[in-house]
This record gives C-alpha cells, sequence and structure tokens, in this order.
C-alpha cells in the first residue's frame, strides 16, 4: 500500500493526448519548479501512441493512467483529480499538455499568493505562447474584451479565473465543488467548474505576478458591431458540436440563465449578418437545443 502525502502536499494533474512533443516541454518545466512537485498525475487519452517513458523520464515522482477510452479534457481531469485526492494531495494543480508555466516560479507564487489572501484557487494569466504579452483567451469586462496583459493591471483579479491551464486548487475546494462533468468531455467543462466555484461562495481568482504559456485562442472569438460583441465560432465542425452543445447545457444551468435569451440575439446577429448564413444560425440552435435536453451523445 502507498503511503499518503505529507502535509501541504502538491499535485499536478496533466491531461494529454498524442502531443508528444508538447507535453515534452511541459514537463520540463513542470520538473524545475522551485517548489518542488510532491506527485504528477499523467492522464493519457491516446495510448496508442504511449508517453510513459516521457512520464518516467521526468524525474518527478509520478502515476501514468492509460486511458483505453477517450475520455475527453472533463474526464480526463475527473479521473486525474480524483487520484491526486486519494493520493491524500492538499493542492492539485492542473495543466493541459499544449500549454506550460512560463518559468520555474509559478508554483512557489501561487502557492503563496493563496495563502496570503486565504483562496480557495488560483490562476496564472494564460498568455499566447508565441507573443507572452498578449493574453491567449480575450478577457471580457463587461463590454469592453481585453487582449493584452498590460490591461489587466499588476496584482490580483478577484473572481475571475482560467481553470484548465495552471489552476491551483485546494483539496477542499475540490469537495465543495466536484470534478468536471465526463458527459461535457471537451470544451465547456472548466466554464462549468467555474460555474461552480462562483455560487460557492470561495474566495478565488487570478494572480497577474505569473503566467502560463498556452497556444493562441482568440482566434475563435469573431468580433462585431465594431468590436464591441464577439461570438466564438470555432473552425471545425468537430470543436463547433461541442462548442455549441455544450454552451447549451451551460446556459440552463443555475447562475448562467440569465444570458441564455442574450446568447440568442448574439449569435442571430452573428450568423446573419456576419456570416450571413442561416442555416448555420439553425444548426447552432438545434445544438444548443440539444444540450438543454442533456442529450449527451459523442460526435
Amino acid at each position: 500500500m502507498s503511503k499518503a502525502l505529507g502535509p501541504d502536499s502538491v499535485v499536478a494533474v496533466v491531461v494529454t493526448r498524442h502531443r508528444r512533443e508538447l507535453l515534452t516541454d511541459s514537463l520540463k518545466v513542470l520538473g524545475a519548479q522551485t517548489r518542488p512537485l510532491d506527485h504528477l498525475v499523467v492522464v493519457d487519452n491516446g495510448p496508442d501512441q504511449p508517453v510513459e517513458d516521457l512520464v518516467a523520464e521526468s524525474g518527478i515522482p509520478s502515476t501514468y493512467l492509460a486511458s483505453h477510452r477517450n475520455l475527453g479534457g472533463a474526464g480526463g481531469f475527473a479521473l486525474g483529480i480524483l487520484h491526486a485526492l486519494a493520493m491524500g494531495a492538499e493542492w492539485v494543480w492542473l495543466a493541459d499538455d499544449d500549454g506550460r508555466p512560463a518559468d520555474e516560479t509559478v508554483l512557489e507564487v501561487l502557492l503563496s499568493e493563496a495563502k496570503r489572501r486565504g483562496l480557495a484557487e488560483i490562476s496564472p494569466v494564460v498568455a499566447n505562447i508565441n507573443t507572452p504579452d498578449t493574453l491567449a483567451f480575450p478577457l471580457r469586462r463587461g463590454l469592453t474584451w481585453k487582449r493584452q496583459r498590460s490591461e489587466l493591471g499588476t496584482d490580483f483579479l478577484p473572481g475571475i479565473a482560467s481553470l484548465f491551464n495552471g489552476a491551483l486548487f485546494r483539496a477542499s475546494t475540490l469537495d465543495v465543488v466536484g470534478v468536471p462533468d465526463y458527459r461535457l468531455f471537451v470544451r465547456g467543462d472548466e466554464v462549468e467548474v467555474h460555474r461552480r466555484l462562483v455560487r460557492s461562495g470561495l474566495p478565488f481568482g487570478t494572480s497577474l505576478k505569473v503566467t502560463y504559456l498556452h497556444p493562441d485562442g482568440s482566434d475563435e472569438f469573431k468580433p462585431m458591431l465594431g468590436g464591441r460583441f464577439h461570438a466564438q465560432d470555432p473552425d471545425n465542425e468537430v470543436k463547433r458540436y461541442y462548442t455549441y452543445r455544450n454552451r447549451g447545457y451551460l446556459l440552463s444551468r443555475p447562475g448562467m440563465r440569465k444570458i441564455g435569451a442574450l446568447e440568442v440575439l448574439r449569435f442571430g446577429l452573428y450568423f446573419l449578418t456576419v456570416r450571413k448564413d442561416p442555416k448555420a444560425f439553425l444548426q447552432w440552435l438545434k445544438l444548443v437545443r440539444q444540450g438543454q435536453r442533456e442529450r449527451f451523445f459523442r460526435y
């Protein structure tokens, strides 16, 4: 029987699938942290191209979990988080395989800030891996969209967090908010956990002192009305299917229902006036309704 981890232990959870080179870069930075990890859990959704050797060579005490069914990001993080909690982790640090901490101090700073501020969860700024002064995902504040990290300030953003890109959770927080919903598979699963975190009333936020690097994701957000509004329109059919279906489910949940009607107006405006594609709008409506009815069939 394995021993439980010690007090204040941190376990990193990484979900991967067919991204060997990117995972190599990520594990190098995770292994170089000034506050060393107590354990690493890697969930591999693509064991037909295994990365067990990379995990073994990382220099971090680790567990490799090969899933012979693709659990998606949602199921992969759920499995990894539960494994970390079962080991006795006091803190769980989440990371995807296509991103990495910007430097070796990220975990140390996050842990220190979380303790000093009494936070249930803390995230780093998620910046574009190629141009770190730019955000990997645009951040909406009211009707204004922030795209540069210089627009955010220098210290701390309360109540805002990107949860699966370097997010650090207390174990007790996960007792309250739970793990990602496996049914969502990919797309929107982190938004659903964020919704639960907000409704829990627990304090959380983003430290502007540290950065997590991630490939640019802003190209999916298409501007309209001079950039005052945006609509998320992924570049392929599979991403659109899960994005829109899961969005329908999310908008039917407590805490998000008020913006549901606005979503119909916003996407109607986008598909009918920007893309000029009524069929695409009807497909969007169909997928949103599918999510609302909790019909979580795979693509």
